[in-house]
């Protein structure tokens, strides 16, 4: 499994009345590690669409473990859990890089869809896309 690790500063706008972290930030991150990650796996997302393939979000969750505030620096490691052909599941772990502290644990599922709406199946369609995604979980 291929791992590739983004890094984010907390902005003071994405924090609450708490002085933490709102908890819709956290999926925002995961969506901007999850285009770094495609495109430093030669799947960039600008690419993918000008092909006329869109991936959609089928579901999100996130586990909360530690909270982010103002000015902290947090990696976010993002992998491929599963790729079937049509799903594509990528995995997140948040780490605060001052105090090592997990910060929050991810997943999002997302299928393949064409420019019309359509399911695309990546073998058939992408075969070289394909390829590369097998390679990667």
């Amino acid at each position: 499994m291929k791992k590739v690790s983004c890094f984010h500063k907390v902005k003071y706008y994405e924090t609450d009345k708490m002085g933490i972290v709102h908890h819709s930030n956290y999926i925002r991150w995961m969506e901007e590690a999850r285009l770094e990650f495609l495109c430093e796996n030669g799947l960039a997302y600008k690419t993918l669409e000008e092909n006329g393939v869109i991936s959609p979000v089928v579901s999100v969750s996130c586990r909360y473990k530690t909270p982010c505030g103002y000015d902290d620096n947090i990696q976010i490691d993002v992998s491929i859990k599963e790729y079937s052909g049509v799903k594509l599941v990528f995995g997140y772990e948040m780490t605060n890089t001052e105090s090592g502290k997990c910060v929050a644990t991810a997943e999002s599922e997302h299928c393949f869809v064409s420019d019309k709406g359509t399911v695309i199946i990546f073998a058939k369609v992408y075969p070289k896309y394909d390829e590369i995604l097998k390679k990667l979980v």
